[in-house]
C-alpha cells in the first residue's frame, strides 16, 4: 500500500528558500511587509509543491471560523434555496462560508445537526425548524457561548433568540379574504400541526376573514397533513367527501396545492368555475400548473438577506446588541386562474 505523501508546510518553504517561517506566513497571507521577489518566489514555490494553508487551525487561533451553519427542514424545496441564496449573497460579501444541513423534518436530526455545528465551531446559525420541534432547549448551547442564531420562516416564540418571518396572520386573512369575497362561502383551509406560529397564525388568518363575513367556523373545513404533494392528493379526496362540498380552498403552500388541483381536476372538478384555490409562497409551481395558481407572494431571497444581515450584525455588536426580536417581511396576494 502507497504511503500518504507528507503535507508540505511553511518550514518547508523556508527552509528551501532559505527565508523564516514568520516570512514564508506573511507572504502567503499577501502581506505588504514582504517584497514583491521574495513573495513571487514563494507563491511559485508553494504552487509547485502544492501547498494548503491549514485555515482551520489559523482560524482557530483568531477564535473564529469564518463559518455561518444553515439547517432548512428540506433542500429540495424552491422557497428553501431561494433563501440560502439570500443568506449566501450576504456571507459571500462578508467572506464567510455555508454549511448546509437537512433536518428532513425530523426533531431528532436537527437536534443532531445542531450539535455538529456547535462541534464545528460555526461562528452563527441560521434556522428553520422542523415542523414536529416543539421547544429549542437543543440551541441552548449557543446562547451559553454568545454564538448569534437567527430562525427564519417556521420560528418558536422565545426570548432569546431572533425572529424574523412575514405577518402570516395578515397574510392568511388576505388569501381567505379573496376567496370570499369572490362569493364563496365554504372554504377549506388545508394546514399542517398548528405546534409552529406561522401555520397558526395563517389558520388565525382564515378564521379571522370567515368571522368578518359571518361564516362560522367548521372544523370539518381544516383539514391537517403534512404539506406534500401527496397530502394535497389527500385534501382533495378529504374536500369531496364532505357533506358539503367545499367552494374553496386556501392551502398553507403551493407544492400541496398544486397536488390538490391536479387531484380535484382529476375527479372532473373545474377550477376555478367549482373550487377556486389560493396556494402560499408564489412558487414556480403556480406558473406551471394549469390554470395558473393564485398564491402569497412570501419574499424568500429577501428573507435569506435579512437573517443573514442580522446574523452579521449580531457577530460585529456587542453583548448589548444580541436581544432578540421579529422582524417582519410584507408578503402580497398574487391572483392568477385557480381563482378565476
Amino acid at each position: 500500500m502507497e504511503r500518504k505523501k507528507k503535507e508540505v508546510t511553511i518550514y518547508d518553504i523556508a527552509a528551501q528558500l532559505n527565508v523564516s517561517a514568520a516570512t514564508v506566513s506573511r507572504a502567503l497571507r499577501d502581506d505588504p511587509a514582504v517584497s514583491a521577489p521574495t513573495k513571487k518566489k514563494i507563491f511559485e514555490l508553494a504552487e509547485a509543491h502544492g501547498y494548503q494553508a491549514n485555515l482551520f487551525a489559523r482560524n482557530l487561533r483568531q477564535q473564529q471560523t469564518r463559518t455561518i451553519g444553515v439547517i432548512v427542514p428540506r433542500l429540495n424545496s424552491y422557497f428553501m434555496a431561494t433563501v440560502i441564496s439570500g443568506i449566501e449573497h450576504l456571507a459571500n460579501e462578508a467572506g464567510y462560508n455555508l454549511l448546509i444541513s437537512q433536518s428532513s423534518e425530523l426533531p431528532e436530526q436537527e437536534n443532531a445537526i445542531v450539535k455538529t455545528m456547535f462541534n464545528n465551531r460555526v461562528d452563527g446559525l441560521l434556522v428553520s425548524l422542523a415542523y414536529p420541534t416543539a421547544d429549542l432547549q437543543h440551541f441552548k448551547r449557543f446562547s451559553q457561548k454568545h454564538i448569534p442564531v437567527i430562525f427564519f420562516d417556521r420560528t418558536l416564540e422565545n426570548n432569546i433568540f431572533t425572529n424574523i418571518r412575514i405577518d402570516n396572520q395578515q397574510a392568511g386573512y388576505d388569501a381567505t379574504r379573496h376567496l370570499l369575497e369572490l362569493g364563496r362561502r365554504r372554504i377549506l383551509h388545508v394546514s399542517v400541526s398548528h405546534t409552529h406560529n406561522i401555520y397558526r397564525d395563517r389558520f388565525n388568518g382564515y378564521a379571522q376573514a370567515l368571522q368578518e363575513f359571518h361564516i362560522p367556523l367548521d372544523r370539518n373545513y381544516l383539514y391537517l397533513d403534512d404539506l406534500s404533494l401527496e397530502a394535497g392528493a389527500r385534501a382533495a379526496r378529504h374536500a369531496l367527501e364532505l357533506p358539503e362540498r367545499p367552494d374553496g380552498i386556501f392551502v398553507a403552500n403551493d407544492n400541496c396545492a398544486a397536488g390538490c388541483m391536479m387531484a380535484l381536476k382529476k375527479a372532473g372538478i373545474r377550477i376555478p368555475e367549482d373550487i377556486a384555490l389560493v396556494g402560499f409562497n408564489d412558487d414556480p409551481v403556480c406558473q406551471i400548473v394549469e390554470p395558473n395558481l393564485t398564491s402569497i407572494h412570501y419574499p424568500a431571497y429577501e428573507m435569506g438577506k435579512m437573517a443573514a444581515h442580522h446574523l452579521f450584525r449580531q457577530l460585529a455588536a456587542d453583548e448589548a446588541l444580541r436581544t432578540t426580536k421579529v422582524v417582519g417581511l410584507r408578503a402580497e396576494l398574487v391572483v392568477r386562474g385557480s381563482s378565476g
